[in-house]
């Protein structure tokens, strides 16, 4: 697996294909493979003509684990996106993102558009300005000795999650503490790139997709049906989407 050092973090990614490069960014408690190989993204993607290249974000998968809250800023999470892209001398790049790994790809296309050719915010709707994200009791029910020990509804189904993706509890701990800012209304309106945006119609955590697309000069909302935060990411529906708005944007 390759990996590549930004500052002293280690961050793996994969990258596979051919063709138009376009990096996909997971989202929390997730790592490349869960969110991108295992529901066939990477497969899609390829078949349609791409390079494909995921990484694992600080914290998660095979990249470096950190435990200071002040190490998961989301600036600092979207620089790493940034630092891969110029690593590989990619030049620009589709960026695709779902949930936290939305959150960095917003911040990515609105601070460093040069590296932006077009961005897919997956899992995240208006609420990626309303709030920062995920409630800090997720933390704590991170934190519990055991998932017997978590009350809090989401709480036990992101503690479940982590658990079956063999994260590191504690570093997940300080990324949601630290990861926890809302994205600047400036920011998403100054997004000039295409924009599609994406989330589940059952998903309780994000929001109105069409309100987040709205605010952007080139944005789209998409629904996808009858499908929750944690499940829409495999989304048939979704991937053709996706494909289509890779296949005709600029």
């Amino acid at each position: 697996m390759p990996t590549f050092k930004n500052g002293p973090v280690e961050i793996a990614f994969l990258d596979e294909g051919e063709g138009d490069p376009i990096v996909l960014v997971h989202g929390f408690a997730s790592n490349k493979e869960t969110n991108w190989v295992m529901p066939g993204w990477t497969t899609t993607l390829k078949r349609d003509g791409r390079r494909v290249i995921a990484l694992d974000n600080r914290g998660h998968g095979q990249s470096t684990k950190l435990y200071d809250p002040a190490d998961y800023h989301t600036d600092i999470m979207a620089g790493d996106v940034a630092a891969l892209i110029e690593h590989l001398k990619l030049g620009r790049a589709d960026v695709m993102g779902y949930s936290l790994g939305s959150r960095m790809s917003a911040v990515l296309a609105a601070r460093r558009p040069e590296l932006v050719r077009a961005v897919i915010l997956g899992g995240a709707g208006i609420r990626l300005i309303d709030n920062g994200g995920l409630r800090d009791e997720i933390a704590d029910s991170l934190e519990m000795p055991s998932l017997a020990d978590v009350t809090d509804p989401m709480g036990k189904r992101f503690r479940a999650f982590a658990e079956q993706t063999r994260s590191d509890l504690r570093a997940l701990a300080a990324c949601l503490r630290g990861s926890r800012q809302a994205v600047r209304m400036e920011d998403i309106t100054s997004i000039r790139a295409p924009a599609l945006v994406a989330v589940g119609t059952k998903d309780d955590i994000t929001g109105s997709p069409h309100e987040l697309a709205a605010l952007m000069p080139n944005g789209r909302g998409l629904d996808i049906p009858d499908r929750d935060h944690m499940v829409a990411v495999g989304d048939k529906v979704f991937k053709a989407a996706a494909i289509e708005f890779l296949q005709n944007r600029p």
